[in-house]
């Protein structure tokens, strides 16, 4: 169940993680403070530490944004726990996933005869937890410059 860009080391762009927390999955990504787009992946939830411990070797991440919905608490305390552990910081995730099937088909536009389906009409061949994990950093982002 894993979709991914594969990384390209960075360590010495500052970054943040987005982190999308569920159940049985959760959407992680590695965005720049300039709003560079470095990695995303949708990953199981038992693989969420060793998964984000990878891309703090691989990215100078600063902190990590996650969602305060759905399970926030306890993955609060559990990713509080990493070796080291950068800043958590919980940013409002309502509305995100409907915004994260928008901006799904703006990465990835139909192709064929299926862009001739209304956007309601087409069907997310994946799970988009990773672009709402992106969607996370842009609203920090944009909270950070006061555009919010």
């Amino acid at each position: 169940m894993s979709f991914s860009r594969l990384p390209v080391p960075t360590l010495l762009t500052p970054t943040l993680l987005g982190f999308d927390p569920g159940r049985d999955k959760c959407g992680v990504a590695v965005v720049g403070l300039d709003k560079t787009l470095h990695y995303h992946q949708v990953i199981s939830s038992p693989s969420v530490s060793v998964t984000i411990q990878n891309l703090r070797e691989t990215y100078s991440i600063s902190s990590i944004v996650m969602g305060d919905q759905t399970r926030s608490k306890q993955w609060k305390k559990q990713l509080g726990s990493l070796p080291n552990a950068p800043r958590i910081v919980l940013i409002d995730e309502r509305y995100s996933s409907l915004e994260a099937r928008d901006r799904y088909w703006e990465m990835y536009p139909p192709e064929g005869i299926a862009k001739l389906l209304p956007q309601s009409l087409r069907s997310i061949p994946r799970p988009i937890d990773d672009i709402v994990a992106i969607l996370l950093v842009e609203r920090y982002l944009k909270r950070l410059s006061g555009e919010d």
